[in-house]
């Protein structure tokens, strides 16, 4: 037990970087580390840094096993299973996935023309952004393994019930015709990767991703470095504390027309269950930023009709929210 410990520090909290980053602070930049912006720069420098190498190394180790999952294999795998089980699978083909909550559109266009359950599409839709491996990873090292996996559970639970209800609706017809249309093309060949090939993909994930949420990274961490040191903890409790009824659903419905990575999200997460918020307000919130984030929403409205698209974003925030709820109200227990 003292060795995973150890292990814990040295490798996802990094205490090495934090007395680092401080030392550089304090000893060489000579700031005076009781005032609250100079412990703001202290924790904006060791979170920022953190999460960029557990992100980079993350990704290429996840983008190599994705490799194994490209579209065409996924989707060939969804197809010879049926119901709950068929559900299942694809949220779970969903952690495994490279794929944000914009990226995934083309793929449920993909899957839904290939033949597919609806259902199963929209369980892939919502496990894909959601429970990510290297998003995983990062909650273990800001929280701990116990909530991490607990998120991987309900994120799971949300996108297979998610899936499932809209598999008994029986909403086929509201999925815009020309989705369908694309059966008629031909299914395409799998590449064959070699390892190189494979190691080469992964560095064009790492570049890739590293591009497109760099900014939402330095964002978050700005912001949770200000409600860390700089912000009341008694205005944030007043607003958003463990015992305000409305604090998960205010959460949840901020979250949604927001669009960023969950990687960005985190640190404002971490910043605000310092403060005093309950740590299912603040899952709430990175839920709702991840699986509904409002371009993805726009997005989706381009492929189903109204009526479908109302149901699934009911349905997903409806379950956020009660999720939140839950985690406020037993979340003590993985502390």
């Amino acid at each position: 037990m003292q060795i995973f410990s150890w292990l814990n520090d040295v490798f996802l909290k990094m205490n090495w970087l934090h007395d680092g980053t401080g030392f550089f602070v304090v000893d060489v930049l000579k700031l005076d580390p009781s005032n609250p912006f100079v412990a703001s720069l202290h924790y904006f420098l060791y979170d920022t840094l953190k999460i960029f190498i557990l992100l980079s190394t993350l990704i290429f180790t996840v983008s190599y096993i994705q490799s194994y999952f490209s579209p065409e294999r996924t989707r060939k795998i969804l197809g010879h299973y049926k119901g709950l089980g068929a559900n299942t699978l694809g949220a779970l083909l969903g952690t495994l996935t490279p794929f944000c909550s914009c990226s995934s559109i083309p793929l449920f266009i993909g899957f839904t023309s290939a033949g597919l359950p609806l259902g199963v599409t929209f369980s892939f839709l919502i496990s894909s952004p959601l429970v990510d491996l290297a998003s995983v990873i990062l909650l273990a090292s800001v929280f701990n393994w116990k909530i991490a996996l607990a998120y991987v559970f309900v994120g799971l639970i949300l996108a297979i019930f998610s899936g499932t209800v809209i598999s008994k609706l029986h909403m086929e017809d509201q999925v815009e015709s020309f989705v369908y249309r694309k059966s008629e093309l031909p299914d395409m060949e799998e590449e064959q990767l070699t390892r190189r090939n494979r190691v080469d993909i992964s560095i064009l994930a790492v570049k890739d991703i590293i591009q497109k949420v760099w900014i939402y990274i330095l964002v978050g961490v700005s912001i949770g470095a200000l409600i860390h040191n700089v912000i009341p903890e008694s205005l944030i409790t007043a607003l958003l504390g463990q015992d305000k009824w409305y604090s998960v659903p205010l959460a949840t419905l901020v979250g949604i027309p927001m669009y960023a990575d969950i990687f960005g999200t985190l640190p404002v997460a971490e910043a605000l269950v310092s403060k005093g918020v309950g740590i299912g307000t603040a899952l709430s919130f990175m839920m709702a930023v991840t699986a509904l984030s409002l371009p993805s929403i726009i997005l989706l409205k381009k492929v189903v009709k109204t009526k479908l698209l109302m149901v699934f974003v009911g349905i997903v925030t409806s379950g956020i929210m009660l999720i939140g709820l839950l985690f406020n109200a037993f979340g003590y227990l993985l502390f």
